[in-house]
């Protein structure tokens, strides 16, 4: 073939109606009309001289050209659009778009404030923050549909060898107790009070209750007998229940900042136990990386690191007790859900401590 049988429209066209469904719904996702798609598609397939829709069903099917096209095709656009920001980079960092993923607390918590600073340094640089489950977020990573991630669970065996993955930060989880509850005028519970406490918690799939699992079980703590009163599906949702009285929840630090400040939650520490997880950055090394997700690996991921570091540390000065328990913990090998072995990573300086879990 001397001239391709396909434009670029073409091939967004042919994403969207795999993508919405419908050809009037991808319509309507570009902004254009539904006889302009149909007309676009009549003409793809008549160059290319095979069907790319089963059009027997209500819902518009690829059939096995379409779907090799729309692989082939996502590929192609994925391209042009790295082709695209890789030029826009010769204005140094004065315009272009950083694309940033996140898992669900992480992107709700602390990618807001991240995103924040990079703004302050670098205005004109359009900021996407892209909020999906660990296993979503990693995958767009890999297909180039993201510059960067900061996700709080492990990538798919599948993807670990075509990922780079630095770990970051330490999270804590700490146990959360409606103000009114008997056992919120103590700083320090045993581990025995947990089996008094009624839970609130995300469903058992999700990263962060895997992660209290394993950090329970390996300090003694028979989780079978801890009583769930209820699961929900929003970290939000868990903080109004435990704020209303429904029971107790472990709660990332980073999403009760104002609430504990306000007193709305007390929050409690466990003679010799820490519930950590480790936050890691995760970036494809295959694909280009702009010069704006370089400045934020290099200039806002240590900043925000040592401010963090200065808010727990300033929190440990206000509850010194509480700091006390951290330490004896750490001593006794269980403020990790891992028992494994530590790599130490770094960013741009910053000396990293990683637990390694068990596969």
């Amino acid at each position: 073939m001397s001239d391709l049988p396909f434009t670029l429209d073409q091939l967004r066209i042919l994403k969207a109606i795999a993508a919405e469904g419908s050809f009037k719904r991808a319509a309507d996702s570009l902004y254009v009309s539904q006889p302009a798609v149909s007309l676009q598609v009549q003409n793809l397939e008549r160059q290319l001289d095979v069907p790319l829709f089963d059009r027997g069903g209500r819902r518009a099917q690829l059939t096995e050209a379409g779907h090799l096209l729309l692989s082939y095709g996502e590929k192609i656009l994925t391209l042009c659009q790295e082709t695209c920001r890789a030029i826009e980079d010769l204005q140094n960092l004065q315009g272009g778009t950083l694309i940033i993923g996140a898992s669900q607390t992480t992107g709700t918590y602390l990618l807001p404030r991240m995103i924040g600073l990079f703004r302050q340094k670098y205005p004109d640089v359009a900021v996407q923050l892209h909020v999906h489950s660990t296993r979503r977020t990693s995958w767009s990573v890999a297909n180039g549909q993201i510059d960067l991630a900061i996700i709080g669970g492990e990538v798919s065996p599948e993807l670990q060898d075509s990922l780079e993955i630095i770990p970051y930060a330490e999270d804590e989880l700490a146990l959360i107790l409606p103000v009114n509850h008997s056992l919120a005028r103590q700083e320090v519970i045993q581990k025995d009070d947990l089996y008094k406490l009624g839970f609130i918690a995300l469903d058992s799939q999700s990263t962060i209750r895997k992660v209290i699992d394993q950090v329970l079980t390996r300090s003694g703590i028979e989780t079978r007998r801890l009583k769930l009163e209820m699961e929900l599906n929003s970290i939000e949702a868990i903080k109004t229940a435990v704020q209303s009285g429904l029971g107790a929840a472990f709660v990332s630090t980073t999403a009760i900042e104002k609430e504990l400040q306000m007193g709305m939650l007390h929050r409690v520490k466990i003679e010799e136990l820490v519930v950590k997880r480790m936050l890691s950055v995760i970036t494809n090394p295959n694909r280009y990386r702009s010069k704006a997700a370089e400045a934020f690996c290099q200039d806002i991921l240590p900043q925000f690191s040592a401010l963090h570091a200065a808010r727990m540390e300033q929190y440990q000065v206000e509850h010194p007790e509480q700091s006390k328990v951290s330490s004896a913990s750490r001593v006794n090998g269980v403020s990790h859900a891992s028992g494994g072995t530590t790599t130490n990573r770094a960013i741009n300086g910053t000396r990293l401590v990683s637990p390694e879990l068990d596969s």
